[in-house]
């Protein structure tokens, strides 16, 4: 199915019971709409909105000490600011602001994994099942925005993480919006002001032209790309490996975000197949391939799978020198 991600059509699967939005003028002195959901299972909002964090300083994203987590984000309808806590009755209480407000309203079930089917994972590892067992709240949060995505993926693609953050950081700010609501965050540009970043804002961000190049020309057909959110997960990485520069690696990381795709292993990764071998069967050398096969049992959750392998901590003992980090834009 092709088109785009539609909120008000996926919210009812698997997820407990939704309760109407409250009107407008009906949150806290501060502002905003509110909406409250009672999922049918447990949600641990740090598991599965954590994934949507770009490092720490991250300006579309916050956590307060009162447990919420703050998201800006930039919808079909507008730029919005979510706020997502735990009601003192276990339900879900989200406030938004800003023009996309319905949407990500709407959008809220998706978003904490209505649409995910934990009891389809059978854990067949005893660290698996360790993992699996000690977060009963994870679930694979779904986006229903691809660009939004893809796009810190792309910075991520052959350097540090330190770096892709330090790169996020610095294009959001200079080249998207301050967020609506009351924290001082910011919404990301929207494809166009993507497109029409000039090289040299690029170099001041630390992006080399490879990524940048990638990230210019998946703006150029961002709509085609938006439609990926509604697709089976196959056909939405097809859609977008048929833009020069993203990957299967890519493609994965993004899919997994926007889509929630519960399969979508991320092959081509430096470290990953080292931390599963060594997770299951302590082969630290572990390729793609083997990967791959260790992770055959759990086809169709094989992303969930490996996210809690690497939640439980399990890695190998480091023996050679960290990736390089550069800051091209010192040069």
């Amino acid at each position: 199915m092709a088109g785009r991600f539609d909120p008000l059509n996926r919210s009812a699967v698997r997820g407990g019971r939704t309760d109407v939005p409250a009107g407008p003028g009906t949150g806290p002195a501060d502002g905003g709409r509110l909406r409250r959901w009672s999922p049918e299972a447990p949600v641990d909002l740090g598991l599965t909105l954590g994934p949507l964090r770009r490092g720490p300083g991250d300006p579309t994203f916050r956590t307060t000490p009162d447990g919420s987590v703050w998201r800006a984000t930039r919808t079909p309808e507008g730029p919005a600011t979510l706020r997502v806590s735990r009601a003192a009755d276990g339900s879900i209480e989200a406030q938004a602001w800003g023009p996309g407000t319905d949407w990500v309203l709407t959008a809220l079930p998706a978003l904490l994994g209505a649409d995910d089917d934990p009891a389809a994972f059978v854990p067949r590892h005893r660290l698996v099942h360790a993992s699996h067992r000690s977060r009963p709240g994870l679930r694979l949060t779904r986006t229903g925005l691809v660009l939004e995505s893809l796009i810190p993926v792309v910075l991520e693609q052959k350097v540090t993480s330190d770096e892709a953050y330090r790169s996020w950081r610095r294009l959001v700010r200079r080249y998207g919006e301050p967020a609506p609501g009351p924290q001082d965050m910011y919404v990301m540009p929207d494809a166009r002001a993507w497109a029409l970043i000039p090289s040299w804002g690029w170099h001041q961000a630390g992006v080399d032209m490879k990524r940048s190049s990638t990230i210019v020309r998946a703006a150029r057909v961002a709509a085609r790309l938006e439609e990926a959110a509604a697709m089976d997960p196959e056909p939405a990485a097809a859609r977008l490996e048929a833009v020069p520069g993203i990957g299967p690696w890519t493609s994965a990381e993004t899919l997994q975000r926007s889509n929630g795709a519960a399969d979508a292993v991320t092959t081509g990764d430096l470290h990953l197949p080292g931390i599963v071998g060594y997770a299951l069967v302590g082969e630290r050398d572990a390729d793609d391939e083997r990967m791959l096969e260790l992770l055959a049992p759990y086809a169709g959750q094989r992303h969930r799978a490996a996210r809690l392998i690497l939640l439980a901590g399990r890695t190998p003992p480091r023996r050679a020198p960290r990736m390089y980090r550069s800051d091209i834009a010192r040069f």
